[in-house]
């Protein structure tokens, strides 16, 4: 094996799981892989003098992702209404999954609420969260105090989750999705609103190509009416349940083209729905079409 091949090969192995970590820090597919190829150009370079592959790769990752985050969000300031994530179908490999942190912080409405981290609160929350690193670990990755990185994740669970955590159950969480999709196509508000937590909130991202809400649409009532309006949209639609993002996705197709991607997140104590992310833009769906 020459060496070429060798440094090659050793990238290689690491690149799904650096696509995942480059995925959950912009939200973005074909930036995150962008990213990557960047790094493996860094890596090319400087393979024969890295002692440690998995950690200076994760490191230069992490690092132009952070300054690459400032340009995208720039972008995002004209966006045409709400903005969330691309979705991706589930045989995209976005690094691990094992646990429900590392699923959770693949779904639309947890990547959307990371619009609100602070680039170094964004990569302390995705490296510990997702990837499992100790908060040691993360300190010597982004070289800061350790004392900061846990300031820095506890601030970031707090936005991120508040004090509510998503039910993590995958076999719960397929139930109370199968009931909502039921209520919805009935176009039963009653039996919506009962399944809503009264702040529920619903995201839907058209960007300006396709009718969609401008603003989040809040309360019981208000989400009712909305998934109601959505279903009769969706009347002569193909609707499925798919994997989407690590988690399970409602899929509507017209003519066999994917038009909506929607992740509905559960109470864990309730079973409430309290988000509803729909990814409508179809510019941001051709990484889910797969699914």
């Amino acid at each position: 094996m020459s060496v070429g091949s060798a440094v090659a090969d050793v990238f290689e192995a690491e690149r799904g799981r650096l696509t995942g970590l480059a995925y959950r820090m912009l939200g973005e597919l074909h930036e995150a892989q962008d990213v990557v190829q960047d790094a493996w150009l860094r890596w090319s370079g400087a393979a024969d003098e890295v002692r440690d592959p998995p950690a200076w790769l994760t490191r230069v990752v992490v690092n132009l992702c952070r300054n690459r985050l400032t340009s995208v969000r720039a972008r995002r300031t004209d966006y045409v209404g709400p903005w969330l994530p691309e979705p991706v179908a589930a045989d995209t490999d976005l690094g691990p999954l094992d646990t429900a942190e590392q699923r959770e912080t693949l779904s639309l409405g947890v990547l959307q609420l990371m619009e609100a981290l602070s680039p170094a609160e964004r990569a302390v929350f995705v490296l510990h969260e997702a990837f499992g690193h100790p908060h040691a670990e993360v300190a010597t990755l982004l070289d800061l105090p350790e004392a900061t990185v846990r300031q820095h994740l506890h601030r970031a669970r707090e936005r991120v989750r508040g004090r509510r955590r998503f039910e993590a159950d995958p076999d719960r969480a397929a139930d109370l999705l199968a009931r909502f999709l039921a209520a919805a196509a009935g176009q039963d508000l009653g039996a919506l609103e009962q399944l809503l937590a009264a702040d529920a909130v619903a995201v839907s991202d058209g960007g300006g190509v396709v009718s969609a809400a401008r603003r989040p649409v809040e309360g019981r009532e208000r989400v009712a009416r909305f998934v109601a309006g959505l279903a009769r949209q969706a009347a002569a639609a193909t609707i499925e349940v798919g994997p989407v993002n690590g988690a399970p996705a409602v899929l509507v197709r017209v003519d066999g083209v994917l038009t909506v991607v929607m992740q509905a997140a559960f109470d864990a104590d309730t079973g409430e729905l309290v988000q509803l992310a729909a990814q409508l833009n179809p510019g941001k769906l051709a990484a889910a079409q797969a699914a």
